[in-house]
């Protein structure tokens, strides 16, 4: 007996780090490509169903609908001459020598589209979605300083009030930089100093209740200088900018940053060496200063974790920290602040000294630590290439983080993250080719996510309320923010946007796994289910199946309503009892039964009979072929 508790011990601790329930989707939202996109980019406007999608020498302007995807396709070829130009210089791939869309940013009611043009990279204006025409009487930076000259080095766009921000990273000659590249306000970009081969993996507005305190943070590694032969070359980073920025004097930083700033960023457990030092991908979730990032992170060996910080602590870093290899103090205004340019005082003793000190200490000492101190408790045999993230407004008037993570298998997870925890709701299965997820856009004012591969591009809801049962217990253990038990419907239900809590209209509870606010426990505890019957052949080994709902619950079987329980070996997504040394699987009635959150509910059952010639029939009708021939493979190894 000491051994099942055991076995049950180390069920729930394997059972907390994994998906509660795994879907197998097969939507009609899904669009296919005609041939493999490996690099895509995407665009979409919340409250639309259109989804542009940048891939090899054409746009893919896709619509969405319930019943399917309608699409227009918009050929961008590369100049030959680009092309012949390109072969002759042995570009990283001859295959990226193309014309691959890598910047669809909508610029007030104008679209900027801009692609690798072969290594000479050209932009143009998409119209009406149709038609692509040369940019004129705008202001524009040159289209290589918009996007890289091949898919494959990394590129953020950001759009924000009427202007188009840039970050390249840095490959071969080129040293990498964060401009301001489109639109109405003066074109900027940081000094070459200030970065050192920079990677770049994201870009996020930051909202200020004052518009000129508004900022935008860039999200990077670059490389470190000081690593030991035992450390990584790559430490993370936060660039931070301020809108607001106009540049500096004629003297000085004329057509640079003047509010530029970068942290280190430390993922890892505290202090010590197990660090992931490679950003990968950064997504902020954020009211005004109070919100959180959330940061991809690698390390030496490629495996992937999710560190969490507050935008709080990043903004009181920014501006009050010490400033590296600076120990003088500051007279008036701190350097980098957001403030608007004042002609008056642009050229006084002060701001001369201001823009010095920001051009040759651009590093704040303070390091960015994760909250919690560690990364999130996600399972470790996934590898995370893209996750996009929504705050949630619940029941209770509070806000919760949910995060949609794809997976280098095509899988995406969709996961809770509270004060106390993570809590991973769901896992689906998409794609009829699987492949990584490349990129991911997400839409919480029309309730969809957007998914996509290089063959394919799926859109999901948001509240998949729907698929968690018919119970009030079922749909409080998902735990999903966006569902909760609708009392006078009796189901599980989307919580309306500007849900009014004083209604007590839906019961929710999110901060743990808690099922006794559905006051269903005594009617659960005594349900039943209808004995399936087997006939048995002597000597014959029988192994029986258990459809299993949730991965978060502890699967046990009894015969005959004995205090006794057998375990079950999980295949696939069935818990399946066989015959062991204290198990024989005689006649009797064996009742297959899921503990989770202190509530005990049989799931199925079977009533074995001798009976030799019928064996074979009833099996197959009960267990499936194939699955009969994985259990017993399972079982005779």
């Amino acid at each position: 007996m000491n051994s099942f508790i055991l076995l049950s011990l180390f069920a729930t601790i394997i059972a907390a780090k994994s998906p509660r329930l795994k879907f197998v989707l097969h939507e009609t939202s899904r669009f296919h490509f005609t041939k493999p996109e490996n690099y895509i980019s995407m665009y979409h406007e919340e409250g639309s169903d259109m989804l542009y999608v940048g891939g090899q020498a054409v746009i893919y302007v896709l619509t969405f609908t319930d019943r399917g995807v309608r699409e227009i396709q918009i050929p961008v070829a590369s100049d030959q001459t680009a092309i012949d130009t390109c072969k002759a210089k042995a570009a990283p791939l001859e295959l990226e020598c193309d014309n691959f869309i890598t910047v669809i940013q909508k610029v007030n009611d104008s679209f900027v589209v801009c692609g690798t043009n072969a290594g000479s990279p050209r932009c143009w204006m998409l119209v009406n979605d149709t038609v692509l025409t040369d940019v004129q009487g705008y202001q524009i930076a040159s289209p290589s300083d918009i996007t890289p000259p091949y898919p494959s080095q990394k590129s953020i766009t950001l759009s924000s009030d009427g202007n188009l921000y840039s970050a390249i990273s840095s490959v071969g000659g080129h040293a990498g930089s964060i401009r301001r590249t489109f639109g109405s306000q003066k074109l900027l970009k940081t000094e070459n100093i200030w970065l050192l081969n920079p990677q770049f993996a994201g870009a996020a507005i930051i909202p200020s209740e004052q518009k000129f305190r508004e900022e935008i943070y860039f999200f990077f590694s670059e490389m470190n200088k000081t690593a030991r032969v035992d450390e990584e070359p790559y430490r993370a980073r936060i660039g931070r900018i301020c809108t607001v920025d106009e540049g500096g004097t004629k003297s000085l930083l004329s057509e640079s940053w003047t509010t530029f700033f970068k942290a280190r960023v430390m993922c890892g457990a505290g202090n010590t060496q197990q660090q992931y030092n490679n950003l990968r991908q950064a997504v902020v979730l954020t009211a005004q200063r109070a919100g959180v990032l959330y940061g991809l992170f690698s390390n030496a060996w490629g495996k992937t974790v999710i560190c969490a910080y507050s935008i709080e602590d990043i903004d009181r870093a920014f501006s009050t920290s010490k400033l590296k290899g600076y120990s003088s103090s500051f007279t008036g205004t701190r350097p980098g602040m957001c403030v608007r340019k004042n002609p008056a005082t642009a050229d006084s003793p002060n701001n001369i000294k201001n823009l010095g000190v920001i051009r040759y200490h651009p590093e704040i000492e303070d390091v960015i630590r994760p909250v919690g101190v560690a990364p999130l408790d996600l399972p470790s045999e996934d590898q995370i290439t893209r996750t996009v993230a929504d705050l949630v407004p619940a029941v209770n008037e509070e806000h919760y983080s949910v995060l949609y993570l794809g997976t280098e298998q095509g899988k995406v997870l969709k996961v809770l993250h509270t004060r106390e925890d993570v809590f991973i709701i769901s896992q689906y299965s998409l794609f009829h080719n699987e492949g990584p997820v490349i990129n991911m856009a997400i839409d919480p004012q029309k309730g969809h996510l957007y998914i996509g591969t290089a063959m394919e591009v799926q859109r999901l809801p948001l509240a998949d309320c729907g698929r968690y049962g018919d119970t009030c217990r079922e749909c409080i253990l998902s735990r999903d923010p966006y569902c909760g038990w609708e009392k006078a419907r009796r189901k599980c239900a989307a919580i309306p946007p500007g849900y009014n809590a004083s209604t007590d209209a839906f019961i929710q509870y999110l901060d743990k796994s808690n099922s006794s606010v559905c006051g269903e426990a005594a009617a659960l505890k005594q349900r039943r289910t209808s004995p399936r019957e087997v006939l048995v052949q002597s000597n014959t080994s029988v192994f029986l199946p258990c459809p299993v709902r949730s991965f978060h619950a502890i699967y046990r079987w009894e015969k005959d309503n004995c205090i006794k329980n057998y375990p079950c070996i999980f295949s696939g997504d069935f818990c399946v009892l066989g015959p062991v040394v204290d198990t024989p699987l005689k006649e009797g009635v064996f009742r297959c039964m899921a503990t989770e959150d202190g509530f005990k509910v049989e799931v199925i059952s079977f009533k074995l009979r001798n009976d030799g010639w019928l064996l074979a029939a009833s099996l197959a009708s009960t267990l499936g072929p194939s699955l009969l021939l994985a259990v017993v493979t399972l079982w005779l190894h």
